[in-house]
């Protein structure tokens, strides 16, 4: 399978299980992954605002991947997506400090390794 289009599947699924994760049940996600155990109805509001962006860029690097004309915008928007993501967390790095959950920790590693890949994958030659 060509390289732009495996990335661009893969990206897909990644950010719509992370989606599903923040918007079906936001309290839930909120207990076991933030460890709270009360979440204001507007934090609610976000995630699952959150959710629909997620799901629509992904919904796009899906159509990408099927699209050959689109695959190369398509790996330039989910590296510029997990560049401005690893921004605003070393923004609050900077900030607040380092997260007390272990998933956000994680979180500013995959998307701090995500831009480097989606270049590396963006200059391959798609056979």
């Amino acid at each position: 399978m060509h390289i732009k289009k495996s990335f661009l599947i893969i990206a897909f699924a990644m950010v719509t299980v992370i989606a599903l994760l923040y918007g079906v049940s936001p309290q839930w996600f909120a207990r076991t992954f933030l460890g709270l155990s009360e979440l204001d109805a507007n934090i609610a509001h976000i995630l699952r605002a959150v959710m629909g962006l997620y799901i629509a860029l992904g919904g796009f690097w899906l159509y990408a991947a099927f699209h050959a004309p689109l695959r190369n915008v398509a790996i330039l928007v989910a590296g510029l997506f997990a560049g401005g993501l690893v921004s605003g967390r070393f923004i609050s790095l900077m900030t607040e400090g380092v997260p007390s959950s272990s998933l956000l920790v994680f979180y500013i590693l995959a998307e701090l390794a995500l831009v480097p890949i989606a270049y590396w994958v963006y200059t391959r030659e798609d056979a």
